[in-house]
């Protein structure tokens, strides 16, 4: 089963292409704004986007850009704009194709099935960058300015998140539960404490990775 992912703000539309696409055949999950839609994405698994242009948060375009710079998943951009929208600014966008609202299904159905076909052979990414971070999926490998760090299970998986959710702030909270799983029992200074282990780990000179955000967590944000 083909696995979609739309990031649309308006909750009918949602609701409509979660029927359509379920009696399609296809696996579709949701996300009501661009920087949670963002998110779903580096998480997921996904055959496919559809992707809303105007939404709160973060735009359409920005989120295109964004999934550009990682992945070659095919994009199908909805948007209510009109032939003001050129070919050339959805080329620009990195998108594969587009329909304007209103649209019929039929059409965003046959979009979707000759975006696919041509990308028959779209791999998913078993590299994960930021910066000079990068993470191979594949062998569980971390490279700081192409230096191979040695990490433990759990150090792995705190940073795998912290790269998934980079320049997100993030609760001590939504670490553990993302982390240490929703059933942890400990108490949130383990996150500290990891956090403190992997900055000795992957800092190095100047170069911080790790930001405190003073009572309420931490972001993953590259500052020389």
């Amino acid at each position: 089963m083909k696995k979609i992912l739309l990031i649309e703000d308006d909750e009918r539309i949602r609701r409509y292409l979660q029927l359509e696409m379920r009696h399609e055949g296809y696996d579709l999950e949701e996300a009501e704004d661009g920087v949670e839609g963002l998110k779903k994405f580096r998480a997921g698994n996904y055959d496919m986007v559809l992707l809303d242009l105007m939404m709160p948060n973060m735009s359409g375009e920005e989120v295109c850009r964004e999934i550009r710079k990682e992945s070659e998943i095919p994009v199908i951009v909805i948007t209510s704009k009109d032939a003001t929208f050129s070919k050339i600014n959805l080329l620009d966008l990195g998108a594969d194709d587009y329909v304007t609202k209103p649209f019929v299904i039929q059409e965003l159905l046959a979009r979707m099935r000759v975006a696919m076909r041509n990308k028959k052979d779209f791999k998913h990414p078993q590299i994960l960058t930021y910066g000079d971070i990068k993470l191979d999926l594949q062998d569980k490998s971390i490279y700081v300015a192409e230096e191979k760090i040695s990490l433990t299970k759990t150090e792995y998986n705190l940073l795998h998140y912290l790269v998934l959710n980079r320049e997100i702030v993030l609760s001590r909270e939504q670490i553990l539960s993302n982390v240490w799983g929703y059933d942890y029992s400990g108490e949130e200074k383990i996150v500290d404490i990891y956090i403190n282990n992997l900055r000795k780990k992957i800092d190095a000179g100047d170069k911080k990775h790790i930001q405190t955000v003073r009572g309420f967590g931490y972001l993953l944000k590259i500052e020389e």
